[in-house]
């Protein structure tokens, strides 16, 4: 009897082989937009929560700064080793690109809106956002998992003003001063290379971009930045909030913060480059 029940169980493989989705293309394409654009409507709600809740009091400014300390701090050397390194990349590539025209004196012009406008802010959005949201998604996916989440609720208290809103409020402080420390040390990592390998002097090279420069571009380049961050935290606090399925489901919920925030950054550059150059 046991060798029979042992010949009808299906093997361990078969058990864990995934099962084939056999609907039509289609409709399995229908199925995923349909969950995106439920996710894009549950982001908007979770936002306006945060805004609501964040003039609530108390003010929650031991755990802002915590989280300050916890994303930040943690995120420079990240932050500036990417922009030292793309500036050294994008002062090679004009430089060797201007000089088959002889117009490598307009290098560090190229470079300094290059890096002003849009590199900095967009880069570091794309770098540290996808470090920053995927912590939110796995903490806070972890305390759903766990019934933390509930716990908060059940205690009369708000999740969302709880756990959302420093977080909130944070990306929108952080993102802004990374980007600035962006500009200064790309600029600073192209100015080195200009003048190391194409014999530029550096008070040449500074001077030309900073008369190229004016606020609207500094000001386009800075303003970009909240809005990052605000991205950034409602797709990694809303995946990690909506985690289910256990460990498992923390893992998805990483992955997903990840690419969402990265693909919505870009979209979102997008836009708002549109705008400034606009006014």
């Amino acid at each position: 009897m046991t060798e029979a029940a042992e010949q009808g169980r299906p093997s361990l493989i078969a058990q864990l082989a995934p099962v084939k989705d056999t609907r039509p293309w289609w409709v399995q394409r229908w199925e995923q937009s349909k969950e995106s654009f439920d996710d894009v409507g549950g982001m908007t709600i979770l936002l306006w929560d945060a805004i609501r809740a964040s003039f609530v009091r108390p003010f929650e400014y031991r755990e802002l700064i915590n989280q300050i300390e916890s994303m930040g701090v943690r995120s420079v050397s990240i932050a500036l080793i990417t922009a030292v390194f793309v500036g050294m990349v994008m002062t090679v590539q004009f430089a060797f690109g201007l000089e088959r025209f002889g117009a490598t004196d307009y290098v560090g012009r190229v470079i300094g809106l290059s890096i002003t406008r849009e590199l900095a802010p967009s880069l570091t959005a794309l770098v540290v956002g996808s470090r920053i949201g995927s912590g939110m998604a796995a903490e806070l996916g972890a305390m759903s998992v766990t019934e933390q989440i509930d716990a908060i609720r059940a205690l009369g208290a708000d999740p969302v003003k709880k756990l959302v809103v420093p977080r909130l409020l944070a990306c929108v402080v952080l993102i802004p001063v990374l980007a600035l420390f962006a500009d200064v040390v790309g600029f600073g990592g192209a100015m080195v290379v200009a003048n190391l390998q194409f014999d530029t002097p550096m008070g040449f090279f500074f001077r030309t971009a900073l008369e190229s420069i004016n606020m609207q571009d500094f000001l386009s380049g800075v303003g970009k930045a909240p809005f990052f961050g605000v991205t950034i935290a409602i797709i990694g606090c809303y995946y990690g909030m909506h985690t289910r399925g256990g460990t498992e489901g923390v893992g998805r919920s990483t992955t997903r913060t990840v690419v969402a925030s990265a693909v919505a950054v870009l979209v979102t550059d997008f836009f708002l480059t549109k705008f400034f150059l606009s006014l």
